[in-house]
């Protein structure tokens, strides 16, 4: 369904990716980890055509859309639903009207239609009786939900999912995960989880793909990326400061020679 075959992009002399190869099936859920600022948002934004490579290409379906003419590229963009990081709803558009949209904007179905999808859309993730709300009266795990309707609204076969339990508690995040899980085996669709949250990577992944230093530098099952004898892989997933990936880590010598400043003596 999803093809990278050598993608390289660069930013202002920084190669973010570096002939990334990674193929993801038919109705398949790959959660693709890495650090912050690795390169996995890039990758998604390859994947919708927002961004080109400049080297490489990017199929969709058997269709090179890095040779699109910007028409065609549109129809392409159909297959897709997004959540963004932030849900990115509409502030001055309540819950109905942003799930609406879409479906407004890109389709020729009546107000008796529309309104039944939108319906649809916010019983399975749970927020049917939100209709009226602003964005500005739901919690961060709410609008996730309504971002997450959106994106289905348009029956897509493909949903992206840019951090999609970043900022919402655990519990909330657990009900997020949930929903990409029982999205995926109901509608058949592909999902594409970007992350850096393991637990969540674990229960909605079929495979999992590690971006490193520009490159897919491992992917398999939950229990295979688990058991990984790559040393890098092992250090993200149990998050620990000790290991090969030390940019941006403390100096330990500096460290060691920090002590706490001394308090002041007791008044008394």
């Amino acid at each position: 369904m999803i093809e990278f075959k050598g993608v390289s992009k660069t930013f202002e002399h920084h190669k973010v990716l570096d002939g990334v190869n990674l193929k993801i099936e038919k109705g398949e859920s790959v959660v693709i980890i890495g650090r912050s600022g690795s390169g996995k948002s890039v990758m998604l934004k390859h994947i919708i055509g927002l961004m080109r490579p400049d080297s490489g290409s990017i199929l969709i379906d058997g269709v090179n859309i890095t040779a699109l003419a910007p028409n065609r590229l549109d129809r392409i963009r159909m297959k897709f639903g997004m959540l963004f990081q932030n849900a990115a709803l509409f502030d001055s558009m309540t819950t109905f009207e942003n799930v609406a949209f879409p479906l407004r904007e890109h389709t020729a179905m009546s107000r008796e239609e529309i309104v039944q999808r939108v319906h649809e859309c916010l019983q399975l993730v749970g927020l049917e009786k939100a209709d009226d709300l602003y964005p500005a009266e739901l919690s961060g795990g709410m609008r996730k939900r309504v971002g997450l309707a959106r994106a289905m609204a348009m029956n897509p076969e493909i949903i992206l999912y840019d951090e999609p339990t970043t900022g919402i508690d655990p519990i909330m995040a657990d009900i997020i995960n949930d929903l990409i899980v029982t999205l995926r085996d109901r509608l058949k669709v592909t999902s594409v989880v970007v992350t850096h949250d393991m637990r969540s990577a674990y229960k909605v992944a079929h495979r999992i793909a590690m971006l490193y230093n520009g490159n897919i530098i491992e992917v398999g099952t939950p229990d295979q990326i688990r058991s990984s004898a790559n040393p890098v892989v092992q250090q993200f997933i149990k998050g620990e400061a000790v290991g090969p990936i030390k940019e941006g880590l403390p100096d330990r010598r500096v460290l060691s020679r920090w002590s706490a400043p001394r308090m002041s003596p007791r008044l008394h």
